[in-house]
């Protein structure tokens, strides 16, 4: 079996997950009647000291309900310009929301309460209204960096001063709170919503739960069912979230170990130009000379080794708990014996 570094998206339940998802009793949602979706639900909530939570089929349903749900049409959105949402949603805050967006350069994917200050827009009949700021933890496109609680509460401070939403965009929220030991519930007590991933780090199959207020979740169950993400018996989905809340947070500092030993070795080898700074379980760096990322990953895949193309010449690993000790070995060994 390969050793996959493409995502942490391509985790298998693992057999306690398993045994929890076989287990679960369910309904129809729907109808709002199955007992282990209002379980993971429940749980994620007061976790994060929110009122509601929502689950949802994918990272990017979340994240743009949560858009709809703060905005109107001709309001403006302001983001990182390395952002998921900006980058990798298929410009579904146009398609679905029908607003427009500002980005912003940050610093390794991060912004300041200054920026986001000097991107807000004046009051014109002109101008679309600068209404929702999205902040990313961690930084996807930056390499799994991260911000600090310290960090994002003058951002918030500005919001509730100039009147605009903050959302979280937490899809490794919890890779970051590994590094820092912040708690959820200090996270949760900075935004008015936030998304967050199950089936990454955490190593669910599918979901993301939005968090936000009772009134606000039941806009954004409204708006799911518009979207096409009403389900039925979704309790075994919802079992294998919850599983990997209670199980599966502290594990992920040995993924992030794990990627500071594949960059080590990265770093020794005549292939690599560049490697960004490594903040958690995401390594990328840049290939020297001629070597395209194409070629460089066809001669990983013949050894067995799976990675991701991250531009022309960038390559992105990604560490998961699928990817244990010895499998990473194994991959600095490939690694230390590819020649180009």
């Amino acid at each position: 079996m390969p050793i996959d570094l493409i995502s942490d998206t391509v985790t298998r339940p693992t057999p306690g997950m398993l045994a929890a998802m076989c287990a679960a009793e369910v309904g129809d949602d729907v109808f709002n009647e199955d007992p282990g979706v209002h379980a993971l639900q429940d749980y994620a909530a007061d976790l994060f000291g929110h009122e509601a939570a929502l689950f949802m089929p994918s990272g990017v349903m979340s994240n743009q309900i949560a858009i709809k749900a703060h905005t109107e049409p001709m309001d403006e959105l302001i983001c990182e310009e390395t952002s998921h949402v900006f980058r990798y949603e298929n410009g579904g805050y146009a398609f679905h929301s029908q607003i427009a967006i500002q980005t912003i350069p940050g610093d390794h994917g991060r912004l300041n309460a200054a920026q986001v200050a000097a991107a807000i827009k004046p009051t014109a009949d002109w101008l679309p209204r600068s209404r929702l700021v999205v902040l990313e933890n961690t930084c996807n496109a930056a390499g799994g960096s991260y911000y600090t609680i310290d960090q994002v509460r003058p951002i918030r401070q500005l919001c509730n001063e100039r009147g605009l939403g903050l959302h979280l965009d937490g899809a490794r929220l919890f890779n970051a709170l590994a590094e820092t030991g912040e708690s959820p519930r200090e996270w949760g007590a900075e935004f008015d919503s936030l998304s967050i991933c199950l089936s990454k780090g955490l190593g669910a199959p599918v979901g993301s739960l939005l968090l936000g207020t009772k009134t606000f979740i039941a806009k954004a169950r409204r708006l799911r069912k518009g979207f096409g993400g009403g389900m039925r018996q979704i309790g075994f989905l919802a079992a294998a979230g919850l599983y990997a809340l209670k199980h599966h947070t502290e594990r992920l500092r040995e993924d992030h170990a794990h990627a500071r030993q594949l960059a080590a070795v990265l770093a020794q080898q005549p292939y690599v130009a560049t490697i960004r700074p490594v903040h958690t379980n995401i390594v990328i760096f840049d290939l020297a000379g001629e070597l395209s990322a194409e070629h460089f990953l066809s001669s990983l895949k013949e050894q067995g080794v799976r990675a991701s193309a991250f531009g022309p010449k960038t390559v992105r690993f990604v560490t998961h708990l699928d990817v244990g000790g010895e499998a990473v070995e194994q991959a600095c060994a490939v690694l230390r014996k590819l020649r180009f």
